[in-house]
């Protein structure tokens, strides 16, 4: 009998369940038939020719069968490649001609913007047409799976690539279910739990995290397309666990619907993807009497920190190291490791890190140090009682007139203004300083000017610190998971003082 690591170990634990696993507002489908749709769409990528380690690239919108084709890829031994859907066809290109994928499935319209007659293709539309549910329909619900290894990788996940080509990180079956394995047991998902999911399924929170965590603790999952604030509204009194990214919580607490009542059935919030604000964290309980556990990720690493279940969520951090996890704070320039307090590069260590960079073997290298730890690029401290914090990205540090300024530092002093909603510091060219502190707002500007910033900042920050020029603005460029793109800021406004 073959044996498949991650489908025997994760994704059939409840395949026998005749208990309803996935629901959306039109679809209903218990563990039994899920796996069936699962079953038929791996014998069509078995039937249309994919062998072991064959890459099927993805572009579709969310839906449960682009959600089942992730599984059945895994299941008919190959590597799942999912893409963000607003990527345009020359990125589409990119993609293929650097993961020589076997199969490209996407709609109709994706479909004729590449040319590539090397590559197999199904087209599915958002109206169920296309060649991909037809020829599944054909297909037996019943399929052994291929066998795949513990270290053979499951997926291939694009960076975003804001510095640079894409990158694509190599997720192992063992990378994915060691990670899915502890969460399962800090956050305590259960067969009770019913998850609202309003996220993307491109992307290691939406997809990896909480569909697997529903696979392996057997719970439900309410799947909506995208977010929408009344949708949620009315899903949350009927879910447990709804997790998001940060804009996900400031829309709801925009809504005068938010309150206790609607979320008493809730029995954990979870944010994370991008920073959320300490004043989020706060209004949010306020409103609904629930803390927001926030926790730390990448798409190289899936989780490595999390605020404790029970016990203090601590606002403006992501909590302790998962279980197996080694993260520590390091001095690059003297290449030692930092006391608490400290500001440092975050290296980690563990099942959960990524094999490396597909076809990138020197970047691949350059990554991970010596003693085998990742370089995340992110910058971090721990506290006396070890709780972590992310300080920013490494290439958003400023140095300004030699010195070194971490932009999170002002952006919490000014983002704890009255009426200032959030805030984002670059640093621009600047012909004296070499760079400048720039602070792009979103605020109430019948109520705050950059005169009444300015004064405040003043009493609590350095004059090195201090932003040469504030710029309000009605939002801050973010991407599809919520990260504010401080590059789009950067080359905004690098000529400000030119």
């Amino acid at each position: 009998m073959s044996s498949n690591f991650l489908n025997d170990n994760l994704f059939s634990v409840h395949a026998n369940s005749n208990k309803i696993f996935i629901e959306t507002e039109s679809q209903k489908y218990s563990f039994k038939e899920f796996d069936d749709l699962v079953n038929k769409i791996a014998n069509l990528l078995i039937a249309s020719g994919l062998s072991e380690g064959d890459r099927v690239l993805v572009k579709l919108e969310k839906s449960i069968f682009s959600f089942a084709l992730y599984i059945s890829t895994i299941r008919a031994g190959g590597i799942f490649i999912p893409v963000n859907t607003d990527y345009t066809a020359s990125e589409i290109e990119y993609f293929i001609d650097n993961s020589m994928p076997y199969i490209f499935i996407s709609n109709d319209k994706s479909l004729k913007e590449v040319k590539n007659k090397n590559l197999k293709t199904f087209s599915l539309n958002n109206d169920g047409s296309g060649t991909f549910i037809k020829n599944v329909r054909t297909q037996k619900t019943s399929f052994q799976s291929v066998k795949r290894k513990k270290d053979d990788i499951a997926s291939i996940l694009y960076t975003s690539g804001t510095t640079g080509r894409s990158k694509g990180a190599m997720l192992s079956h063992n990378n994915l279910f060691s990670n899915t394995r502890e969460l399962l047991r800090i956050w305590k998902f259960n067969g009770n739990d019913v998850l609202l999911h309003a996220l993307p399924i491109y992307h290691i929170h939406g997809l990896f995290v909480a569909c697997n965590l529903c696979l392996l603790s057997g719970a439900k999952i309410h799947f909506i397309k995208k977010f929408q604030t009344e949708k949620v509204i009315e899903y949350l009194p009927k879910s447990t666990v709804m997790m998001g990214v940060p804009t996900f919580y400031t829309r709801l607490i925009e809504s005068n619907k938010l309150n206790i009542q609607i979320t008493k059935n809730i029995r954990v919030f979870i944010s994370g993807s991008a920073p959320l604000l300490s004043e989020t964290h706060k209004e949010f309980e306020s409103l609904t009497g629930h803390k927001i556990l926030e926790r730390y990720g990448m798409t190289e690493t899936n989780m490595n920190t999390s605020n404790p279940y029970d016990g203090e969520r601590r606002a403006g951090t992501v909590g302790f190291p998962l279980p197996g996890i080694k993260i520590r704070i390091i001095d690059t320039e003297k290449n030692h490791e930092m006391a608490s307090e400290k500001i440092g590069m975050i290296e980690i260590k563990g099942e959960n890190v990524f094999e490396g960079y597909w076809k990138m073997s020197d970047k691949t290298k350059e990554s991970f140090t010596d003693d085998g730890y990742f370089v995340t690029g992110d910058l971090g401290k721990f506290s006396s009682d070890g709780y972590l914090s992310i300080i920013g990205r490494n290439k958003d540090l400023i140095i300004s007139g030699g010195l070194n300024i971490y932009p999170k530092e002002i952006e919490v002093v000014i983002d704890g203004i009255n009426n200032v909603k959030e805030t984002a510091v670059i640093g621009v060219t600047h012909k004296d300083f070499g760079e400048a502190v720039v602070a792009v707002v979103v605020a109430d500007r019948e109520k705050v000017s950059e005169s009444s910033i300015m004064e405040i900042v003043q009493t609590k920050l350095a004059k090195f610190k201090q932003p040469k020029k504030i710029i309000f603005v009605n939002a801050l460029p973010r991407n599809a998971m919520g990260k504010v793109q401080k590059q789009n800021l950067r080359n905004n406004y690098n000529k400000l003082f030119n």
